[in-house]
């Protein structure tokens, strides 16, 4: 999904940065109550992971590409807040290699790191609210938020290019591509997602941030001691 230069128009491309820059210092003040000293090296861990997955890409139309987003994964390991940031890191180191434009990177943090982050942790949220509280319960909705996440990044773009899309490709065609083709990423964007969630989990539930509602507070007990007996 990585936008090249020149595939929107100047004003479309200044808006997009300014939103993103606005979303990234939102970011940055929330993610304040989300970094403790448990999150901040997961959350170089997720941005490794999701920068590798990311190099992994499927050509789509006039330049374009899919691969793996990493939104929703990022949210429910370290929270939304810290999860726009990460994406908006990966997405500025990979400019360095050619994978996306300088001019369109507002716009790829919208899509990659807004509206996917916002989608896909929006419909976990949902989910864990509903359902029981159990640890398949959180790998289930990451599952089902990261499958929803994909292709409603794919829309954005659509909206995003019906407004300033500089090539000569009809928006129904726009649109049908990368919604298709999105939908079948986001497949298996959801099975990773969820097979990482579920691992985190199994070794370290205390890490996953979109967990923290299976915690139990800690009980102290304290054994009464027994007196010394009396006989007559």
């Amino acid at each position: 999904m990585h936008v090249p230069d020149g595939f929107f128009n100047a004003p479309v491309s200044v808006a997009a940065g300014a939103v993103a820059a606005a979303g990234i210092a939102v970011s940055l003040r929330q993610a304040r109550r989300e970094l403790d000293e448990r999150a901040a090296p997961l959350a170089g861990l997720v941005a490794t992971f999701v920068f590798a997955a990311q190099m992994l890409n499927f050509p789509v139309l006039a330049g374009t590409s899919g691969h793996l987003l990493g939104g929703t994964l990022a949210a429910v390991l370290v929270g939304p807040y810290i999860g726009v940031l990460c994406i908006s890191v990966v997405l500025l180191m990979q400019l360095f290699f050619a994978d996306g434009g300088v001019t369109a990177y507002g716009i790829n943090v919208i899509l990659m790191g807004i509206v996917a982050v916002a989608v896909g942790y929006g419909v976990f949220r949902a989910l864990t609210r509903i359902l029981p509280a159990t640890r398949a319960s959180v790998v289930g909705a990451s599952f089902v938020g990261a499958l929803l996440s994909v292709p409603a990044a794919a829309l954005a773009f659509t909206g995003l290019y019906a407004l300033g899309g500089t090539t000569d490709v009809p928006i129904a065609q726009v649109g049908a591509a990368m919604v298709g083709v999105h939908t079948v990423i986001g497949i298996g964007e959801a099975a990773i997602s969820a097979l990482v969630v579920a691992s985190v989990l199994a070794t370290r539930p205390d890490l996953v941030y979109g967990a923290r509602h299976l915690r139990r507070p800690l009980e102290l007990r304290i054994a009464a001691a027994a007196g010394p007996s009396l006989k007559a």
